[in-house]
């Protein structure tokens, strides 16, 4: 990189490649790895059955487990015992990496199930929002469930969505264009 004066004079030249790709998918499934290793260990001390699926999707690594009866307890009410475990597995990536994971787990294709509900929720808001042009409140959601409404929303023209409140009372709001 060379950085210039107003001159036009190069007073700094560095050379700083990016990251390659290979690189960063390299780091994302050492991540799944640590994170599958660690999830096992829990299963075992749990006494769970479950198989542990590893995947990348994009800048993420991806975990899920399947396959268990009993995987319905590390999912919880409304999925916060998930998110309390995803927290967890993602400081054991932290604490053998050193750098801050932002891994998703899923666990009996809980999370996978909520996604598509709440795109269908969104979507049927924002249909509603377009026919009376009046705006719409929706029940308060978690952060990784108002993202998954707002991106719903998006897809439609004619409407938009914000989020309101303060957790954990924070909901989407969708409202005519």
């Amino acid at each position: 990189m060379t950085v210039e004066t107003d001159g036009g004079d190069p007073t700094v030249t560095a050379a700083t490649a990016a990251p390659d790709a290979t690189d960063a998918e390299e780091a994302l499934i050492e991540e799944g790895e640590i994170a599958g290793d660690y999830l096992e260990q829990l299963l075992d001390v749990l006494d769970f059955d479950g198989d542990i699926d590893l995947d990348v999707e994009g800048d993420r690594a991806v975990v899920s487990i399947d396959g268990g009866k009993d995987l319905s307890k590390l999912v919880g009410r409304r999925g916060e015992v998930l998110d309390a475990l995803q927290e967890l597995t993602r400081l054991a990536v932290q604490q053998a990496t050193g750098v801050r994971s932002r891994l998703m787990l899923d666990v009996a294709g809980w999370r996978a199930n909520r996604r598509s509900e709440l795109s269908t929720l969104g979507t049927e808001a924002a249909k509603r929002v377009l026919e009376t042009g009046e705006r719409e409140a929706l029940s308060p959601m978690t952060p990784f469930e108002r993202k998954i409404v707002h991106d719903a929303v998006a897809a439609l023209d004619g409407v938009v969505s914000e989020s309101e409140g303060v957790e954990p009372n924070r909901r989407v709001v969708v409202l005519p264009a």
